[in-house]
């Protein structure tokens, strides 16, 4: 079975090396898009509606127009319908500004649209994470915004990744915890869930969201609360969630060990069983 991820660009379906994004696409020049992931499990994308709401405030923030979510759904089925059904995977879509100049300004251009989708392992059972030394800006123009321009994304992993750590963890400027690369960050202090707020500057995560209220459903006490960077160094569980990390308990931060806790596992639980049962939450 290939694994080589499927590609749709513009409601054509592409190889991977294929030609298909004219050089001067905003989306290449200056990275102005957006974009989602999603999970694909046993072949079907998991919270289609909400990836699809999120996209639209991204594009918002950006300045640009709201999506064709038709056209998006079209290069959905073409990707997952190209060949055999991916077990467990990621859906990628992005639109960009479309063609424009060489620096920052926009051209009045068509949208560029792009679909994705490949297959990938399964989380693993527990994760390390690194904090690097840079930090998230709250008060960004485009903080909160899930857009194309990864570059800070790619540094930070890699620093984590050198240092065997699998996700990397930001501060913002204020000295509070705010995020991980593509991660949402939960801590558990005295028994109590909390994670930041989006007052952080953190990515509204998809995952994050359907954590939140399903475990708030099932009894669970979770809180959006400003924490201090420092409370990695004292909580007694530490989790991350993603579109294919689910709720992935962590066992090190930096040089510190942790054991996976009693209330990740609830959480975990609880989301694995919800998942199954409600894929468009």
């Amino acid at each position: 079975m290939s694994t080589e991820p499927r590609v749709w660009v513009n409601g054509r379906l592409t190889g991977v090396d294929e030609p298909s994004i004219a050089a001067l696409d905003h989306g290449v020049t200056v990275g102005d898009g957006a974009f989602e992931t999603a999970k694909i499990d046993r072949g079907q994308v998991f919270a289609a509606t909400r990836h699809a709401r999120r996209l639209d405030r991204t594009l918002a923030g950006l300045g640009l127009p709201p999506a064709d979510h038709d056209y998006i759904a079209e290069g959905v089925e073409a990707v997952l319908g190209s060949g055999p059904e991916i077990d467990f995977g990621r859906l990628r879509y992005s639109v960009t500004g479309g063609a424009g100049p060489l620096g920052s300004d926009r051209d009045a251009s068509p949208l560029t649209y792009i679909v994705t989708a490949g297959a990938q392992p399964r989380p693993p059972a527990s994760a390390s994470v690194s904090v690097v030394p840079w930090v998230r800006n709250e008060r960004s123009a485009v903080a909160g915004l899930k857009t194309t321009s990864y570059a800070e994304n790619v540094v930070a992993l890699a620093y984590a990744k050198e240092r065997g750590a699998i996700e990397a963890v930001f501060g913002n400027t204020r000295g509070e915890l705010c995020e991980c690369t593509g991660s949402n960050v939960f801590v558990v202090v005295d028994g109590v869930v909390m994670t930041p707020p989006l007052e952080s500057g953190c990515l509204a995560g998809i995952t994050r969201e359907v954590t939140i209220e399903w475990c708030r459903d099932d009894g669970m006490d979770v809180r959006e609360q400003t924490l201090l960077l420092e409370v990695l160094r004292d909580a007694d569980e530490v989790f991350i969630t993603s579109s294919t990390k689910d709720v992935l308990a962590v066992h090190a931060v930096d040089d510190r060990s942790l054991e996976p806790g009693p209330v990740t596992a609830r959480a975990a639980g609880v989301f694995a069983r919800l998942s199954a049962e409600r894929l468009d939450p």
